[in-house]
């Protein structure tokens, strides 16, 4: 069986879909579209929405990382991303909620946010990426695809100090989802696979590393996840990571 994979570079549901993928054990290829343009792409290519990750697989069309991993189960039932017992499952599907609708977007407002005062990291997230175009091409006409992108994920400065100051809790509800058994088990499910790659978005930043890495949080998104791109940076304004510091 083979799929195709439908990412944008640096893209932290993209990385969970590929995880996904590799669990099961499934052959894909994976496709990188051009941020900003890729709304219209996805609609020429039949899909029903405009976000990625988007999959075929055994002739049909998923997108989204939570359904791609309902998805998945139901192809190969073979090691499962859901638990049988029903009390478990109804735990990491409220996780992977969780990390799909409350933590997801973050990490990516902060990027965007950051690439737009700081285009010199983008290199690391755009190499290795299987683009369309050539990596010099990507990065001479990012500049327009940056401001568009953070304008259509709001990635404001209201928005940001608004993550800054909310990333400390998350952080720690992550922590106890961790000391409850929830993630963290020794065979990772699909809540790993959504909540660590935006854990490990995070960490890409040289502001919020230090502030991650050495927590529960952090440990656990370099083991479910040891291979992020990209690395960005000292971008973000100082007081507004005091919280997060004093929270380490």
């Amino acid at each position: 069986m083979a799929a195709r994979l439908y990412a944008l570079p640096g893209s932290h549901p993209s990385v969970t879909a590929e995880l996904t993928l590799q669990r099961k054990g499934i052959d894909y290829r994976r496709l990188d579209l051009v941020p900003a343009v890729h709304r219209p792409l996805l609609r020429a290519l039949r899909f029903p929405g405009i976000t990625v990750p988007a999959l075929v697989i055994d002739g049909r069309r998923v997108q989204g990382s939570r359904t791609i991993s309902r998805a998945l189960d139901e192809i190969r039932a073979e090691t499962p991303l859901f638990p049988a017992d029903p009390q478990a499952r109804s735990s990491v599907e409220e996780a992977e909620r969780w990390g799909d609708e409350d933590l997801q977007a973050v990490p990516r407002r902060i990027a965007w946010w950051a690439l737009r005062r700081d285009r010199s990291g983008l290199r690391g997230f755009v190499e290795g990426a299987h683009l369309p175009l050539p990596t010099g091409l990507a990065l001479l006409t990012a500049p327009p695809i940056i401001l568009a992108a953070a304008r259509y994920n709001a990635a404001t400065d209201e928005a940001v100090t608004a993550d800054l100051a909310a990333l400390p809790g998350l952080l720690d509800h992550v922590d106890s989802l961790i000391a409850d058994g929830v993630l963290g088990a020794d065979e990772p499910n699909a809540a790993d696979y959504q909540i660590a790659p935006s854990v490990r978005l995070l960490m890409c930043f040289d502001d919020l590393r230090p502030a991650i890495e050495g927590r529960p949080a952090g440990e656990h998104a370099l083991r479910v996840c040891p291979e992020f791109p990209g690395r960005i940076g000292p971008v973000l304004p100082e007081n507004l990571l005091e919280p997060l510091r004093a929270a380490a």
